[in-house]
This record gives C-alpha cells, sequence and structure tokens, in this order.
C-alpha cells in the first residue's frame, strides 16, 4: 500500500521554486565566471602594487630586467680637473736625453705633462691635556680652581668632530656600534667602546630637541605639506616612522601607532591649503584640499592591465602619464592653458569611468577611482603641487635603508635622536647643505633654520 506524500505543492509554489532556483543558478554562474577570470591574476610585486622592491622575490630582478631601460648614450671621456690650489708641487728635471744621453740645463726644460696624484695623510686624533690650576685665597681662606677652556669642558673627552663624525657615520652611512667601534680604533687609532658611542648619541639630545622644535615651527608655516610612513622597529616591536615636509623643512617622528592621530598630534592648529600623500585612511582629511600620489594611483592601473584588463587601464594609464607630463612643463605655461588642461583632465577621466568595463580588475579600478575623484588633479591648478609624492618617499629611503643594515633600536631614546638626525640633514639640504655640515653646526651651536 502507498503512502500518500505529507505535503504536495501547489503549482504557483512550484512555479516561484523553480523561479528561485533559476536566479541562484544565475548568481552562482556569474560567481563562477568572475573567480574562473581571477585564477589567473598576477602576482602583486612593486611595479603593480605598494609592496616594496625587497618583497617582489627571485624573479623580480629578471621581471625588471625583461621590461629594462634605453640605454645611456655614450658621452666622451672626460678626465678628472687638476686641483686650483695643490698642497705641493713636485717638479721633476731631466739630467740627461733619454737617446743620446747628452747633459740637459735646467734653463732649456718646459713643462710636458702635469698631473695631479691624491691621498690621504694618516689621521690620528689629536689629544689636548687640560690642566686646572688652583690653590688657597690667601685672603679669604677658600679654594679655588682655574675655568675650564669653553671649548674643552669636562666630562666626555671626546670633541665635537668625533661626536659629529659618529653621528655622521651611524646616522648617515648606517654603520653599527660594533662596526663603528672598529673602524675607528682601525682608521683613526681611537679606541671608544660602543657604550661611548651611546652615551655621546644620548648628549646630543637636547641639541636635537631644540633643532627640532625650530623644525616643526618653520613646517607649520607651510601652504602645502606631503606626508609618507613606513615601519620601523623599537625593542623588536613594530612602530612607525612618519615624515611630514615642505619645500623649507623636512620633519621625522616615529610613534608606536600609524593612526592619524601621530599627523594630527604634529600640526596641532594648523591646517594647510594643500595635503599630499598616498590614499592610506589616517592621512585624510589634514588639508583643505588633497592631492593623492599619481605614482601609487599608476601601480594599481598597472595591476589592472596585469590582471587582464584591456579596455579601461590602458587608458586610464596613458591619461594619468599625459597629466604627469603636463605637470612638468608648468613652468612654461599660462595660467589660462593651465586651466584649461586642468578641465581637459577631469573631463577625460569622467568620459573613462562611464566606459563599461567588461573585466573584474577594470570594474574594480573604475570603483577605486571614483572613490578618489576630485583628488587626482590638484597640481594642475596649484603649481606648488607636485603630483607625486615622491619627495616624502626620497626623505624615508634612507631610514628604510638604516631599518634593513641595523634592523632596529635597540633602546628607547635611539628612535627619537635618528628622527631628529634626518629632520636636521632633510632641512639642511634644502637650505643647500650636506649632512655633515648640519651636523657639525648642530654640535658647534650653530645650526639655524632659514
Amino acid at each position: 500500500m502507498t503512502v500518500p506524500p505529507r505535503y504536495r505543492l501547489s503549482d504557483a509554489e512550484k512555479d516561484a521554486l523553480l523561479l528561485e532556483q533559476a536566479a541562484l543558478i544565475e548568481r552562482l554562474a556569474a560567481r563562477v565566471a568572475e573567480l574562473e577570470a581571477l585564477i589567473g591574476k598576477p602576482k602583486k610585486t612593486s611595479a603593480n602594487s605598494h609592496i616594496p622592491p625587497s618583497q617582489d622575490g627571485p624573479g623580480g630582478k629578471a621581471r625588471k630586467a625583461k621590461r629594462g631601460r634605453k640605454p645611456r648614450p655614450s658621452r666622451p671621456g672626460v678626465a678628472r680637473p687638476l686641483a686650483p690650489d695643490p698642497d705641493r708641487t713636485e717638479r721633476c728635471l731631466a739630467d740627461s736625453c733619454p737617446h743620446c744621453q747628452a747633459a740637459l740645463a735646467p734653463a732649456a726644460q718646459r713643462c710636458r705633462h702635469r698631473y695631479d696624484h691624491i691621498d690621504l695623510p694618516e689621521v690620528r686624533p689629536v689629544v689636548t691635556r687640560v690642566e686646572l690650576f688652583g690653590g688657597r685665597c690667601g685672603q679669604c681662606g677658600r679654594r679655588y680652581r682655574a675655568e675650564p677652556p669653553a671649548a674643552m669642558p669636562p666630562g666626555t673627552p671626546f670633541g665635537p668632530g668625533i661626536r659629529s663624525l659618529l653621528a655622521y657615520l651611524h646616522h648617515s652611512h648606517h654603520v653599527g656600534f660594533e662596526r663603528l667601534s672598529r673602524l675607528l680604533k682601525e682608521v683613526f687609532g681611537l679606541t671608544i667602546s660602543e657604550g661611548a658611542i651611546a652615551n655621546a648619541f644620548r648628549r646630543m639630545g637636547s641639541a636635537f630637541d631644540t633643532a627640532c622644535a625650530a623644525i616643526k615651527a618653520k613646517l607649520l608655516t607651510a601652504p602645502v605639506i606631503a606626508s609618507d610612513e613606513t615601519t620601523t622597529r623599537v625593542n623588536g616591536v613594530t612602530h612607525w616612522q612618519w615624515v611630514f615636509q615642505s619645500d623649507d623643512a623636512v620633519l621625522h617622528t616615529i610613534a608606536p601607532s600609524r593612526g592619524r592621530a601621530v599627523a594630527a598630534a604634529v600640526l596641532g592648529d594648523h591646517q594647510p591649503e594643500v595635503w599630499i600623500s598616498d590614499r592610506y585612511a589616517g592621512q585624510q582629511e589634514l588639508g583643505r584640499v588633497h592631492q593623492v600620489c599619481l605614482a601609487h594611483v599608476l601601480r594599481d592601473v598597472q595591476y589592472a592591465i596585469d590582471c587582464g584588463d584591456s579596455v579601461v587601464a590602458p587608458k586610464i594609464r596613458d591619461h594619468l602619464r599625459w597629466a604627469i607630463r603636463v605637470g612638468k612643463r608648468r613652468p612654461g605655461l599660462r595660467d589660462s592653458t593651465l586651466a584649461a588642461y586642468a578641465a581637459k583632465a577631469e573631463r577625460r577621466l569622467d568620459a573613462l569611468l562611464g566606459v563599461p568595463a567588461a573585466h573584474p580588475a577594470g570594474r574594480e579600478l573604475q570603483r577605486q577611482v571614483k572613490a578618489w575623484r576630485g583628488k587626482f588633479f590638484v597640481f594642475l591648478s596649484d603649481r606648488r603641487v607636485p603630483p607625486t609624492n615622491n619627495g616624502s618617499e626620497q626623505e624615508i629611503r634612507p631610514s628604510v635603508i638604516f631599518r634593513k643594515v641595523t634592523n632596529g633600536f635597540r633602546s628607547d631614546w635611539g628612535p627619537g635622536i635618528h628622527a631628529s638626525y634626518r629632520s636636521v640633514t632633510g632641512t639642511a639640504r634644502r637650505q643647500g647643505q650636506s649632512a655633515w655640515t648640519a651636523i657639525r653646526h648642530l654640535i658647534d651651536g650653530t645650526f639655524v633654520v632659514a
């Protein structure tokens, strides 16, 4: 005997179920097609993303070599120019003719060849023994002692030249404490321990604090400020090194946070007219107008091209490159011409955002561009603004090398000294001074922020 089913679907319920299943199948098919398109997704590298070149892997250099650059044109050979004021001149006169051995008179000879021989003398520290005399006063009976020379106070035996050299070699050339101690002993004949080097750096703290306060005050008067950040290690814990720079000042700071509060604390009540950075959320809404780094945007566009989008991404790439080329020509363009270029750039980008993108990578790129619309071509309407944030990246690059060589900081005071050193030398470079000159002026007490 057959048992009848407990529940039977009506015709309307069957039709509704079939429609629901059909819609589900359609969504799943679209998702499968999207995932199949992503199966051949290329690997992210420094050429198409924000990944640093060190993480490109073993094939990174090969890919770059394959893409290659145009060979540099050859140049005519140029000899090293002679020194304008040689310390010593060695005049060599011939005694006899090398062909017939005839005796030669000095008066008949003239200079036939001239060249410089350059060498370094043996460098050894100059030790000055300071003796302070004193005695007991015959009138009041109290003891007295002569005052020490102002340039040679008691305390550390190392003068400003040695302290400047220590800071210069460690922070500019990334020489670690152990190698720095060995270098001074072998090259200069100066015995100094790693602990003495650390003490010398700690004593520079007050001079660095004064200089950084003046640099910060100069920075906060700038109408255009750019910023970037990178990771560093402090006692084995990840921190972030921030750089804020304008045309006249560079300020570094190392903080345990990557949040927006770090930039807000540096700016205080100051809001620059234009802020330049990448698209990291912690650096948004800090200026009245924001210019995003087009170099970062171009890497994202290149990734969309590598993923297979051949419709939208190549056109956006060409358009951004055209805008950057126009930016380089700004000194020779009139304001009206530049305004016309800015309007043309906006119209073209709007048109590209309206192009139907068949590839998922193209649709994702359009979504990202729409999210940052209005922050791409500020440099076309303001001559003070660069199209990229390369200035900040160049300022922070030496600290990235320092991190790779030294593996970070092992003290609580080390990050502050390094950030201050980079601030002083970066600001001095904008004033036409070298890092060595800047750090020597700082230790001598003559460093001035122009």
